[in-house]
């Protein structure tokens, strides 16, 4: 089998000088120089596989930086799967073939919004609710396996020995200070310095994201998103009676800033719906100048962004892990953000900061009432423990082994001109296939054998992507997994002509 090369590599930085000792921030900066540096050289074979990396030691003294720095740089390399550790033994280069699969198309731009009218096919198909003895290829939320459940389990009982009495009290609607507090700690990681009293906790992201379309719009107005964009926007557009206009967004560097430029000078547009990280179901994740440029954009145009941040954590490279909400400094754009895909699915805890919205979103929030006290507050346990960030490069790592396994069968068994992307994390795959393919016929047909596939229509508000395909690799994964998505190659090389 064949794996595949972490499109998480950025292009090498120029050869710096840093200095000896480094603030906090510089050492930020240059951990990441270096992981370039040596992403590049691995990339273009100045570092052959199986070679033995420089010592953590040798790195620091020859770099002139802390030993911590070179700690941080090698541990991006492990997480873009291009250097392994052994024991006892040192970094070595990972031992890694590269699968090439040319990029699916972008999708041309539409000229006029739409009314919503999604088929209850993409309910059956990504729900939930699915009988034991099917092989799901339509989730991409990670398993219980790939999550650290005890760790979620002590937690959940520490937490409420210690604050049982909350159990007798009405949560704020808000959200517990402390839950708050924490996230404005968590908001860091994502680049944000937030004010604690602005973040209200909300029943996963999604009800994040429809409180902030509920605050901003009314029934008729024009929202602009991603285009394919995620089946479940789609369904609260719906529910809402929003116009969606659909963007067009490229496979690797997502919503497309010069058209969402054009239409936002000629149509009224009143909000912008975006995923930047591992947007669903491309799993394409914004330059970070262009998340600067959306956050410049939106106070200009005095236009609502909802970034969803969801996926943030699952993505590689830590630079694409910075928001747009980062660089917001009019209060434009409102950030989404939850755990269900990170942590424990079954808390379906989220939050939301909204900027200039805040109290709009909040008078919304205070008719739903609030969460649990104690799952707040165990959440804000998870996140402070110094295992948080070593479980979360695990799963990072287990979703790219994924990727890496899926892509390669795909190469192996799928028509020739597939099309697939190549996303920096998460567990999505995006498929195009040759013209000619009845991506319908094949998803009827995998159905037919107990496997289960999202064709591409379920993420358009028009009859778009008829000849696409997304594979969710969320669900458990067990020996079967491989032999089905290669029968499903071998049904979609039958039905092609």
């Amino acid at each position: 089998m064949r794996s595949l090369s972490p499109s998480a590599v950025a292009p090498a930085s120029p050869s710096l000088s840093p200095p000896a000792v480094e603030s906090s921030s510089e050492a930020g900066a240059l951990y990441l120089r270096i992981a370039h540096t040596l992403a590049e050289a691995i990339r273009r074979g100045g570092l052959t596989r199986g070679q033995r990396m420089p010592s953590v030691r040798e790195t620091a003294r020859q770099q002139g930086v802390a030993i911590s720095t070179v700690v941080q740089a090698y541990h991006w390399l492990e997480d873009a799967r291009l250097i392994v550790a052994r024991p006892r033994s040192g970094f070595f280069v990972a031992a890694r073939t590269v699968t090439q699969l040319p990029e699916p198309t972008v999708a041309r731009p539409t000229r006029r919004a739409h009314a919503v009218c999604v088929d209850v096919l993409g309910r059956r198909l990504l729900g939930q609710v699915q009988g034991s003895d099917m092989l799901s290829f339509s989730s991409g939320t990670p398993d219980p396996g790939l999550l650290d459940m005890e760790r979620v389990r002590r937690t959940l009982v520490r937490t409420v020995q210690r604050q049982r009495a909350q159990l007798c009290h009405y949560p704020d609607p808000n959200g517990h200070v402390e839950a708050r507090r924490a996230l404005a700690r968590y908001a860091l990681h994502l680049g944000c310095s937030l004010d604690p009293e602005k973040i209200t906790v909300t029943s996963g992201c999604m009800d994040a994201i429809s409180l902030c379309l509920r605050a901003v719009t009314r029934p008729g107005d024009v929202v602009a998103i991603e285009s394919p964009t995620h089946y479940s926007f789609l369904e609260l557009l719906q529910s809402l009676h929003l116009r969606a206009l659909e963007i067009p967004t490229h496979p690797r560097h997502g919503l497309s800033l010069d058209a969402l430029q054009l239409a936002l000078d000629t149509q009224d547009i009143r909000a912008v719906l975006v995923v930047p990280t591992l947007s669903n179901p491309l799993g394409s994740c914004m330059p970070v100048a262009e998340r600067r440029r959306l956050a410049q954009m939106a106070s200009q145009h005095q236009v609502a962004v909802i970034e969803d941040a969801v996926y943030n954590e699952l993505v590689l490279n830590d630079e694409l892990r910075r928001t747009v909400k980062s660089f917001d400094s009019s209060g434009h754009v409102m950030l989404c953000d939850s755990f269900t895909k990170t942590v424990a699915p079954g808390l379906r805890l989220g939050w939301v900061e909204a900027g200039r919205w805040t109290e709009d979103v909040r008078r919304l929030k205070n008719v739903q009432g609030g969460q649990t006290a104690v799952l707040e507050l165990a959440m804000a346990d998870l996140l402070g423990q110094a295992g948080h960030q070593a479980a979360m490069r695990k799963l990072r790592n287990a979703a790219a082994t994924r990727l890496d396994e899926a892509r390669g069968l795909i190469a192996d068994s799928f028509p020739p001109r597939t099309r697939v992307s190549d996303p920096p994390g998460g567990f999505l795959l995006w498929l195009e296939l040759p013209r000619g393919l009845d991506v319908q016929a094949l998803q009827q047909a995998a159905q037919s054998e107990r496997i289960l596939v999202a064709p591409g229509t379920l993420f358009s508000s028009h009859a778009r992507f008829k000849s696409c395909l997304r594979i969710g690799l969320g669900a458990e994964w067990s020996e079967r997994h491989p032999q089905a998505l290669r029968r499903v190659g071998e049904l979609a090389c039958r039905l092609f002509v």
